[in-house]
């Protein structure tokens, strides 16, 4: 593979990740909701899931998806169906900080935990059948057929990879950021509705979407 292939496809990657989608609608929301702690475990989540649907598509699920109605549509379904839950869970989530703003209190509820948030954001990426049916229809178009093919699809995966979990730290990040900033138990839980909101929201599109 070319330098200049690599850098289009790091181009193309990068414009891709930047757009909004489930991934980081989830992992904005549990920042907002959680702080950096959940930022970090949810970044994690996204990178080895990425890692999972790209592989997977590597290994022809991907074309699988593709040719089978049923199962993308069943798919759809139930990855629409778990950011619903979510949503939910997000939306009926009391304050995690207190009057002075101390992060992660001790009574946390058990779903705050890091390997849970990191779970809920694998989950997420990971059977996104959109992201499986994509990886198939956009890696090929920077695979050079005249030199060995494994090399190649493993330097995609691993770039690709990256640029996500950046793409999702950075977003996640930002979001800790402003969350910082929020005191009152009140704002805490405007700001959790509303990220169990879009995470609600997601869930909708993601049945809804016909591309």
């Amino acid at each position: 593979m070319s330098l200049e292939l690599w850098l289009a496809f790091v181009a193309a990657s990068a414009i891709l990740l930047a757009i909004p989608g489930p991934t980081i609608l989830i992992v904005v929301s549990y920042a907002l909701g959680h702080g950096r702690r959940a930022a970090l475990s949810t970044v994690a989540g996204v990178a080895l899931g990425d890692f999972t649907a790209m592989t997977c598509s590597m290994l022809g699920l991907g074309a699988l998806l593709a040719t089978s109605a049923m199962l993308f549509t069943a798919l759809k379904w139930l990855g629409a169906a778990y950011l619903v839950w979510l949503g939910i869970k997000l939306w009926r989530a009391p304050p995690t900080l207190g009057a002075a703003g101390a992060e992660g209190e001790a009574g946390a509820a058990p779903e705050l935990r890091p390997w849970r948030m990191f779970g809920h954001a694998y989950v997420v990426t990971a059977l996104n059948p959109k992201s499986l049916v994509f990886f198939v229809a956009f890696l090929p178009q920077f695979l050079d057929l005249s030199a060995p093919l494994a090399p190649q699809m493993i330097v995609l995966e691993a770039t690709f990879v990256t640029l996500a979990a950046l793409n999702a730290l950075a977003y996640a990040l930002a979001a800790s950021a402003a969350r910082t900033q929020i005191r009152r138990p009140s704002v805490q839980k405007a700001v959790n509705r509303v990220g169990g909101t879009l995470l609600i929201g997601a869930g909708v599109a993601a049945v809804t979407w016909r591309g």
